[in-house]
């Protein structure tokens, strides 16, 4: 197990453990990470990660995995397994330590049972319509069930029939007996138990009946020995159940829970239902699209580990809501791609560009840096030939001011590789489109000096036409167009339709045979990575995120020509 990166962060978490372990309350520190499988996990449940495998890690303790699997109509092994491959990928191991809330089925069973011989809960036949009624809202306390007060042996009876199987599906729940005028809702009677028999993923038929959510995950975290049970602040409210469902079973192990603030991220969708809704809706093409935050398509993207521990350290563990700005983990990627990604040329929108000086079939190549930023990462060579191709969005004709690439008389800088001005500019007779410029080449100057009287003030990157590796690009963009699309009334409305543009590239010969998510840096384009599809003949490259923030100073664009506006 490694380290987590955000293990030398202080927040109030660390510092309960700290004193928890300084005063003799525990030896061991001892958490536990609790997904349910019902989805792949996100970035969400990254910070969750790193919280709970760094600080067993930190104080030399350990964090289980558990499955929180009680509900077998959501819950699928396909979940499991990518759940685990997520974990792995993000840096952590549970070691031995893997456990499923189905493990204790009869255990959890049985604590009902005591329960129920203590008088702490009943079998209640109130439909799903009267259930709502009599709990009331916060405002009002609710109205005790007509049978709170059924005899134990009842209870028991009919409890024993739902464990059996002989009941129909929200004929009866077993309830706990706490208050019913209590200002928690999660005090009025909750339900503990309902009838469920569709076929569960790991225990078959065998259980027609499934604890909730709060029952089980308290008793699966004393059965376990947690020591700290972390958990989001949706859950602070919950934390009165948890103790009272301890306390009345008087456990030998009664774990604290603690709260923090979940992880929001602007102009994204955090919430397992609505990326499912996405998924099944085919708006996207998977749990693994890398427009989703989901860890499988962040990966996909290209997205380090790295990178994502680091934004997760960065934002910090406080009890306060707030919304985590995507830009921080842009910044956190582009950081670590900088670092480790090699550079290759590539063209996207390709104009042609004839050396009419350079004698057809030569051929040759220039040395290139792998990684500026990394000396190890050593040099390739890039071949150079009499046809070229540069971006188109690298020519006018007709350029503006402070326009500094190429231009019909003009010398530019080709990187590694010389220089080039431009003589002719040759177009298509019938549309007046520019198909192709002709121009001189003159060869690199030592210490890369410009050719004498000329002013080179750019300079460009290109591919030989004749070698270039021909591959498709899927260019990502955020999914969304509004910086909180949970907050709108219809999600989906916000939809970005420009979030995928596909488009033909071409690319210096250097990536042939890259395998499924090696990364590169596209010089002066962005970050791009080998997606799962590509294959020796038809090359796919993901572009995990640009060079810059694009995004941003298209909103400070705007924000700069409303306030213009406003004065106006």
């Amino acid at each position: 197990m490694i380290a987590p990166d955000d293990s030398t962060s202080r927040h109030f978490i660390r510092e309960i453990i700290e004193n928890d372990l300084k005063a003799g309350k525990h030896k061991t520190v001892v958490t536990r990470f609790p997904p349910e499988p019902n989805g792949y996990l996100h970035i969400g449940h990254a910070k969750s990660m790193c919280l709970n495998f760094g600080l067993a890690a930190d104080f030399g303790g350990r964090c289980h995995l558990r499955f929180d699997d009680t509900n077998p109509e959501t819950e699928e092994t396909e979940y499991i397994e990518a759940i685990q491959r997520d974990i792995r990928w993000l840096g952590f191991d549970w070691g031995q330590h893997l456990y499923y809330a189905s493990d204790y089925s009869e255990r959890l069973y049985q604590y009902a049972l005591e329960l129920i011989k203590l008088g702490k809960a009943y079998v209640c036949t109130l439909s799903t319509e009267e259930f709502k009624d009599y709990r009331g809202v916060p405002t009002r306390p609710g109205k005790e069930s007509p049978w709170r007060n059924r005899p134990i042996t009842e209870s028991l009876e009919l409890f024993q029939r739902m464990r059996e199987g002989k009941e129909a599906e929200g004929a009866y729940v077993l309830r706990a007996k706490i208050d019913m005028a209590s200002p928690n809702m999660h005090l009025r009677d909750p339900v503990l138990y309902r009838i469920n028999k569709t076929p569960h993923h790991r225990t078959g038929t065998t259980w027609p009946i499934y604890p909730m959510y709060d029952f089980a995950h308290c008793l699966s975290d004393s059965i376990e020995g947690i020591t700290h049970s972390i958990c989001t602040i949706e859950f602070e409210v919950h934390r009165p159940l948890y103790d009272w469902i301890l306390d009345v079973l008087k456990v030998p192990c009664h774990p604290q829970q603690i709260e923090f603030a979940r992880l929001n991220l602007s102009y994204t969708i955090m919430s397992k239902r609505l990326l499912q809704e996405l998924v099944n809706s085919k708006v996207v093409a998977g749990w693994d699209d890398p427009r989703l935050p989901t860890l499988a398509g962040l990966r996909r993207r290209g997205y380090t580990p790295e990178a994502i521990r680091e934004f997760c350290r960065r934002v910090g563990v406080t009890k306060v809501n707030s919304l985590s700005d995507v830009a921080l983990l842009e910044h956190c990627l582009r950081d670590d791609l900088n670092k480790r990604s090699h550079r290759v040329m590539a063209v996207l929108n390709p104009l042609r560009v004839v050396l009419e000086n350079y004698p057809d079939g030569r051929e040759e190549t220039f040395e290139a840096l792998n990684n500026p930023e990394d000396p190890s990462a050593g040099a390739r060579r890039v071949p150079f030939a009499r046809v070229l191709f540069i971006e188109r969005d690298d020519f006018q004709e007709n350029p503006p001011p402070k326009f500094f690439r190429l231009a019909p008389g003009r010398t530019v800088r080709l990187r590694y590789a010389g220089f080039i001005t431009c003589q002719r500019v040759i177009k298509d007779p019938a549309t007046g489109a520019i198909k192709e410029l002709h121009c001189s080449y003159q060869p690199p100057a030592p210490k890369g000096q410009a050719p004498e009287g000329s002013k080179v003030k750019a300079t460009l990157h290109w591919v030989s036409a004749t070698h270039a590796l021909q591959a498709e690009t899927r260019l990502y963009d955020r999914l969304f167009t509004k910086e909180n699309p949970a907050d709108e009334a219809d999600f989906k409305a916000c939809l970005n339709p420009a979030s995928l543009q596909t488009v033909s590239a071409w690319i210096e010969p250097n990536v042939r045979g890259a395998q499924p998510g090696s990364r590169y840096q596209f010089e002066r384009l962005g970050y791009f990575c080998v997606d799962p599809d590509s294959t020796d003949d038809k090359p796919v490259f993901n572009r995990t995120i640009t060079l810059q923030d694009t995004w941003a100073k298209i909103q400070q664009a705007q924000r700069i020509s409303t306030c213009k506006m406003s004065k106006s």
